[in-house]
C-alpha cells in the first residue's frame, strides 16, 4: 500500500529546478542521501521513495523523501519520475531496468548507483525505450553505518563521481545530471562503462580481495601461534580494516567484474613474485621509492573508493578515564570519533592513542580541542 506522506509541505520549487519529480529505488545510505542532497540543492521538487516499508516510514520521518512506495509499486513510483535512481545491489538495478522499462515516461532519465557499470549499462541498452535517457553513475563514498538512517546531505562534498553516458544520444542528459551532482559538491568525472570497471578493480575491488587474502593469512599463523594477532596493531589494522566488509555488498561486485579483478589478481602475484626475488637485497630500494612517489600521487583532499580517515596521534596518561575525558569533550563540540585505536601502552606512564575524523575540518577542531584538554596532539598523515 502507499504510504502517506509525513514530511513537512513541499516548499516553493525554483525556477531553476532540474527535475520536477525524483525517484529513489532503494533509500538506504546512498539513496537516502542523494535524495537529501538533491533537495537541499533545490534543484528537485519532490522526491518519491520505494524501499520496504519500515524503511519508507524512516525515510518519511526525517524528511528524506515526499512520499513513499513499496516494492509492489515501482511502476507507479517512476511513471512520473523526470529523474530515476536506482541504488540498489547490482543485479537488482539489472533487473530492475527490465521491470520499469515499460513505466517510465518520455524523455525520463534514468541513473544509478551501482559501484560496476559494463554490465548495468548494457542492461540499459537492452532493456530502456530509446525515448529514455541512461546515465551510468557511481557515487564514490560511503560511511560505516548503513541504512536511511545513517542518509547524510553533506556525503558526496569533494567525492569523485563517475558519470558514464550509455549513448551518444545521452550526452546532453549527461550534463544536465552532471550539473546537479555538482551541485551537492561531487566531482563529476566523465569515462566509458569498460574504463570505470578497469580503475574500479584496481584500487577499490583488488583492494578488498588483498584485505581479505592478508587477513586470512594472518589467520592461518595465529593458528600456529596465537600472539600473531595479539600483536597486530597500527599499519595492520589500517590495510586490512576493509576485511570486515560483508560478502553481501562485494557479492554482484565481484561477479558483474570477476574478469578485470582475475586479471589484475595475477598482476599482483607478478608483482609479489618479484618482491620475493628482491627481499634481502638493495634493489629492493627501488621499489620502496617508486610506491612511495606513486602514492604523492593520490588526491589527499577527496574522497575515493575507499573512504578515508583523517587521522591524530594523543599522547596519554595512564589514567583511569582518560579516554571519556577525550570523547566527552569531543562532543560536546559536535565532534564525533570515527575510529579509535590505542597504538602503546606503558603502564603508570601513559601511551599514544589514535583518532580518526570524518572530515579534515573535524581533525583541525579535534587538535584544538584536545590541545585544550591538555592533551598533547599530533595529525597522523
Amino acid at each position: 500500500m502507499r504510504r502517506k506522506s509525513t514530511a513537512k509541505p513541499e516548499t516553493k520549487k525554483s525556477a531553476g529546478c532540474l527535475y520536477e519529480t525524483v525517484a529513489v529505488l532503494g533509500v538506504g545510505l546512498i539513496g537516502g542521501s542523494l535524495a537529501l542532497s538533491f533537495k537541499r540543492s533545490g534543484l528537485v521538487g519532490r522526491v518519491l521513495g520505494v524501499s520496504r516499508p519500515q524503511t519508507i516510514e524512516k525515510a518519511l520521518e526525517a524528511g528524506v523523501i515526499d512520499k513513499g512506495f513499496s516494492r509492489d509499486e515501482t511502476e507507479q513510483a517512476v511513471q512520473d519520475a523526470d529523474l530515476v535512481i536506482l541504488s540498489t545491489p547490482v543485479k537488482v538495478i539489472i533487473s530492475q531496468l527490465a521491470r520499469i522499462s515499460s513505466a517510465l515516461k518520455h524523455g525520463a532519465t534514468v541513473t544509478d548507483a551501482g559501484s560496476t557499470k559494463r554490465a548495468i549499462v548494457q542492461a540499459a541498452l537492452e532493456n530502456l525505450p530509446s525515448s529514455v535517457h541512461f546515465v551510468g553513475g557511481h557515487p564514490m563514498a560511503g560511511a560505516e553505518s548503513t541504512g536511511v538512517e545513517s542518509a547524510d546531505p553533506f556525503l558526496f562534498q569533494n567525492a569523485m563521481y563517475v558519470i558514464c553516458p550509455a549513448r551518444e544520444t545521452d550526452r546532453e542528459a549527461a550534463q544536465k545530471y552532471s550539473k546537479l551532482v555538482t551541485a551537492v559538491g561531487a566531482r563529476v568525472l566523465i569515462m566509458s562503462p569498460e574504463r570505470h570497471d578497469r580503475i574500479a578493480a584496481s584500487i577499490s575491488h583488488l583492494p578488498q580481495i588483498v584485505a581479505v587474502g592478508l587477513m586470512n593469512l594472518a589467520a592461518d599463523c595465529n593458528e600456529k601461534d596465537p600472539n600473531t594477532l595479539r600483536l597486530a596493531a597500527g599499519g595492520f589494522r589500517d590495510l586490512t580494516r576493509i576485511a570486515s566488509s560483508p560478502f553481501e555488498i562485494w557479492r554482484d561486485i565481484c561477479a558483474t567484474n570477476a574478469d578485470q579483478i582475475k586479471e589484475l589478481i595475477s598482476g599482483l602475484i607478478k608483482n609479489l613474485e618479484q618482491l620475493r626475488d628482491l627481499a634481502g637485497t638493495e634493489e629492493l630500494a627501488s621499489s620502496f621509492e617508486r610506491a612511495a612517489r606513486s602514492r604523492a600521487l593520490i588526491q589527499k583532499d577527496a574522497k575515493g573508493f575507499l573512504s578515508p580517515v583523517f587521522q591524530v596521534v594523543v599522547t596519554a596518561p595512564d589514567e583511569v578515564g582518560v579516554i571519556k575525558s577525550m570523547a566527552v569533550g569531543l562532543a560536546d563540540q559536535s565532534i564525533n570519533i570515527k575510529d579509535i585505536e590505542v597504538l602503546k601502552v606503558r603502564e603508570g606512564e601513559g601511551g599514544t592513542i589514535m583518532l580518526g575524523f570524518a572530515t579534515p575540518e573535524d581533525r583541525a577542531r579535534a587538535v584544538a580541542i584536545l590541545k585544550d584538554l591538555g592533551f598533547p596532539t599530533k595529525i597522523r598523515e
